[in-house]
Formats: structure tokens, sequence, C-alpha cells
């Protein structure tokens, strides 16, 4: 059994434990917040502690899953690895800035423990089928990827303070905390990007950071990697959470769509009819079940000694990249990357 203790409370976490309690072969053998009754209220069966040096010193865990924000990153995965934990997972966005990432990852490396960032919605069972299709040449020649966020959660004066109301003072909001998973997701599904555009806007006045844009991806081969967010607009979904918008994938033989139900239904080029792929995605937890996806998958490497995905010095292209997105809005430029 590996023991996992996680640090951590609030909305996202439930999802973290859960999941774990859902994961043979792992124990969860306790958690970690300042905010005592919120963990009480998230895990009451678990041990609790408000300390995360005594937790780890205390039950000394295999795997430390770190659920708190970019503030506490840096300290806590140094506590982790100071304890001797075989792995850590951190939540994204990982560390405050990307000097305090690079450093980290290096002491992660150095100690030789996995160090893995929680970006989980490249596990999101449609993108693991769409990537699937394309490393198999279904698609031909991938031209072009497309997802348009539409999750109509950010309209009016209260926008985002029933779930998440620190959303509202982010000073970068859009591309910071939610865009970074399609800039992991398109990485997932075509590789490094060359090059970013973008163009990013506030709509509405109740909050501090942007809240719609576009951002354009270029990679090698003249590839395209289209990201249209706007958080103030929806999408037809039974739950408009559930993949937050629409995804058309364009190749020179085949076409595939992703609606906001998670189906993926494909044509031929030329053709007009579209088929249903048949993937039945997880009803459980969050977005498919990612994140019981993304915690199985660090469980299996651990016990085969197969490779992780997002390792945190393989992630810091992502950081870079959002970093790029900023600073081509602000010039009016393409960013080379």
């Amino acid at each position: 059994m590996l023991r996992v203790a996680g640090i951590g409370a609030g909305y996202f976490s439930r999802f973290h434990y859960d999941a774990w309690q859902r994961i043979d072969g792992v124990d969860l053998v306790g958690a970690c917040d300042l905010d005592s009754a919120a963990l009480r209220a998230e895990v009451p069966n678990l041990a609790h502690f408000n300390d995360a040096s005594v937790m780890l010193g205390t039950l000394d865990p295999d795997i430390v899953d770190i659920i708190t924000p970019p503030s506490s990153h840096a300290g806590l995965i140094r506590r982790a690895i100071d304890q001797g934990a075989r792995a850590i997972i951190c939540q994204k966005p990982f560390c405050r800035d990307l000097a305090e990432a690079q450093c980290v990852a290096t002491a992660a490396q150095a100690a030789g423990i996995a160090l893995i960032i929680h970006e989980n919605f490249r596990f999101q069972p449609w993108y693991r089928a769409l990537g699937g299709m394309i490393r198999q040449g279904d698609f031909g020649d991938v031209m072009q990827v497309t997802f348009r966020l539409r999750p109509g959660d950010g309209q009016g004066p209260r926008a985002y303070l029933d779930r998440q109301p620190y959303f509202q003072r982010m000073p970068r909001f859009l591309i910071h905390e939610t865009g970074v998973h399609w800039i992991d997701t398109f990485r997932f599904l075509l590789g490094e990007p060359e090059a970013v555009w973008a163009d990013l806007r506030r709509i509405n006045p109740a909050i501090d950071g942007e809240d719609a844009g576009i951002v354009v991806f270029s990679y090698s081969g003249g590839r395209r990697a289209v990201f249209d967010g706007n958080r103030l607009a929806d999408h037809p979904a039974t739950n408009r959470r559930r993949t937050m918008g629409e995804c058309l994938v364009e190749g020179t033989d085949l076409i595939a769509l992703l609606d906001g139900d998670g189906r993926i239904r494909c044509r031929k080029f030329g053709d007009n009819a579209w088929t249903d792929s048949g993937l039945i995605a997880p009803e459980t937890g969050f977005g498919g079940d990612c994140v019981h996806a993304l915690q199985s998958h660090v469980v299996e490497a651990l016990k085969n000694g197969t490779p992780f995905e997002n390792l945190a010095h393989d992630y810091l292209p992502v950081i870079r990249a959002e970093l790029a997105i900023y600073e081509s809005h602000e010039t009016g430029r393409r960013i080379p990357l």
C-alpha cells in the first residue's frame, strides 16, 4: 500500500480526496490545512493536522498531494523533499513565478523525488482519445486544433463567488488560472509550440483580470492551435463544467468535434455525415474523472517504474508559454518560444 497525505482544503480538494479513496493500493492516511473546519468537512474520517511539518513527520507518506495556492508551493515541496516522500503532486498554477518553479523542480530532481504538476486536463478521457487518434494517423496531417472555452459562469457582480471567490481579485485570470490547461493540453496533442500571439480583454468590470481572449499557437509544419476563451458565454451541455467548451480537431483526412457532454463525433473529409466515436466517459468526479486518472497514473508509475507525465522540469515550458501570452497581449507582437 502507498501511503498518501494531502495538504489543502477547499473547493477543488474534494476531488483529490475522493479520487485517492477510490484507487486500489493506496491508503489516504491524513490531511492538513490551516482551516480545520474546512478539512473536517472535506475528509471527516482522516487524521487531521494544521501543521504540514508535523503531519509529514508523523505519517511518513509515500505521496504528498499539495492542493494549496501558489504562494505556499515552494515551502511545502521543500518540506516534502526533506521528509523523503517518493512522489510529490502539486496543483497548478505551479509556484509564484518561473524562477521559483525552476528552483524547486531542480531540488526535487537532485533529491531523486518525482515532482508531478497536477495538470489534469490532458488526462480527461476525450483528450486521451483524441491524442491516440492523432498518434495513430487517423486525421492524416493535423492542420488545426481549436478550443472554445464557454463555461458561462462569469457574468454579473457575483461571478465566481459561490465556488472560487478569489477568481475576482486575480490580476491575471483567464490565461493564468484557466487557459493554462489548454497550453498543456495542446502540448499533449501537438507537441511544443514555436510561438504565440494573444489578444486578451476584460468584459466583466466586477473582476480584476482578463476573462476573454484569443490565443494562437504556432507549431512546426504550419500547424496551429487556437484557444478562444470567454467565461461569460456558454455552450450547450448538461454540465457546462464537464468539458467547459467545445473542441474541433481538423486534419486532411478526418475532422473530430468534442461537444459539451464529452462526446466525440467524426466525419471524413468531404463527407457531411458525422459518426459517434463511441467514447463513454465516466460521470464520476471532475471532468470525466481526470483527477482520478492523473493520480492513478502516478501510482502506476511508482509501482511499475513507468515514466511520469508532467514532471516539474517538463512542465516549465507551460509557464514560459503563459508568460509569452501576456507579453504578446501587452506588446501586440507574436512571441517566439
